[in-house]
């Protein structure tokens, strides 16, 4: 009941009580950034690469990009199926 009368809060408990509202959306908004790129990170990530893609599949994938010709696919498959260097 001392709020009513102006003299239990003052300009130092109003400055707090600011400083700690600011503090506590501004902790929330990051979490909420830092979740939400995360999570966008993770849909982003290619298929084809990783532990799973085969050396096969990145020649194809170099292949289609233009990254080398069709001669030197040939080559570099026939290397890798043939397990020579």
């Amino acid at each position: 009941m001392m709020f009513w009368y102006g003299d239990g809060m003052n300009g130092w408990g109003w400055f707090a009580m600011s400083a700690g509202m600011v503090l506590f959306w501004g902790l929330l908004i990051t979490v909420a950034v830092m979740l939400f790129r995360s999570l966008d990170r993770a849909t982003e990530r290619p298929r084809g690469f990783g532990a799973a893609a085969s050396a096969e599949q990145i020649l194809g994938e170099r292949l289609a990009r233009g990254e080398i010709d069709e001669e030197e696919y040939r080559r570099r498959l026939t290397a890798l199926r043939s397990g020579g260097p």
